[in-house]
């Protein structure tokens, strides 16, 4: 069985750039720097930063281009996919590994002021807007009908 999940938050390194296939199909790349901070061998903090290119199809793909600028943050959801190609200056194989968007959604960066990223939209990969939890209006007291009975709950 094999199973490649991939789940992000990152800062954009660029503007993502958006294409169109041979087929018609527009395809956005862009490239997340994603941070890690640990603890050395010899007790000190450090921090390491992995740069990860990401495909994003279809509408999916358009609207990160649209929304996000270069320094944003986004939330990505994805898989791997490896794709190897030969170097035409060199003649040697090569290889790469990227993160195909399945799912995506954007965090709001209250320490930016342009107007990227403001909504709290999760696209997935149907190219539907699912609505955020944040989105949906709080129960009003007189949408509940009786109390919770505490015994109900399995835990």
């Amino acid at each position: 069985m094999a199973f490649s999940k991939v789940v992000m938050l990152g800062n954009l390194t660029a503007d993502p750039e958006t294409r169109t296939t041979t087929s018609g199909q527009s395809v956005t790349t862009f490239t997340m720097a994603i941070n890690r901070n640990f603890k050395a061998s010899d007790g000190s903090r450090r921090e390491e930063t992995s740069f990860i290119r990401c495909t994003a199809w279809g509408s999916m793909g358009e609207t990160i281009a649209h929304y996000l600028k270069k320094g944003r943050q986004l939330l990505v959801c994805g898989h791997l996919q490896q794709r190897s190609w030969e170097d035409k200056e060199t003649g040697k194989r090569r290889s790469a590994v990227d993160v195909i968007v399945d799912e995506f959604s954007f965090v709001n960066d209250h320490s930016r002021s342009n107007d990227g990223g403001q909504s709290n939209s999760n696209y997935a990969n149907n190219n539907q807007a699912q609505s955020s939890p944040a989105a949906q209006p709080a129960p009003q007291a007189s949408d509940v009908d009786e109390p919770i009975d505490l015994s109900d709950i399995p835990f």
